[in-house]
């Protein structure tokens, strides 16, 4: 019997962020967390270290892509570092390793994962987004966009 494997939900945004934002942030990764998900991000500051807390703090699994070379580069609530050795280009990894993404506010790099999940077809929910995208679904609370992923990607 082959066992099962659980949903990796990947957290995107900027590095660098707002209080406000990184409250949100954490609070989806709670919401992950509490749903048995895996949280995958970028691994670094700002969103990705945010989310990673609050799924740290629920008991949860965090697994951070990195863009260099040095697993210490990642933020203290990482729990499995990959080194893509790949800078930016490491989006891709992230959007291709995810069930679903939801951005939470973000930049440019941002903006490159949406558009790169899109493409691969993968669903992509928006707090906070600046951008008019085709595509993506936009979310009014952490918990809304927990709910919204597991119920299109199913929650086992």
């Amino acid at each position: 019997m082959k066992p099962s494997v659980r949903k990796q939900i990947g957290v995107i945004g900027a590095g660098n962020c707002s209080s406000e934002t990184r409250a949100l942030a954490e609070a989806v990764g709670r919401e992950i967390a509490k749903k048995g998900a895996v949280l995958l991000c970028g691994g670094l500051g700002g969103v990705m270290e945010a989310a990673a807390c609050g799924a740290k703090l629920e008991g949860g699994t965090t697994i951070g892509i990195l863009p260099g070379t040095c697993r210490e580069d990642a933020n203290p609530w990482i729990d499995m570092a990959i080194l893509s050795g790949m800078g930016h280009a490491r989006n891709a990894l992230i959007a291709q390793s995810s069930d679903a993404l939801i951005a939470v506010s973000g930049e440019y790099g941002t903006l490159s994962e949406i558009a790169l999940g899109l493409k691969m077809g993968k669903p992509v929910f928006v707090l906070d987004c600046k951008w008019e995208i085709e595509g993506i679904q936009r979310v009014k609370s952490p918990q809304e966009a927990v709910e919204c992923v597991l119920v299109l990607i199913g929650d086992r």
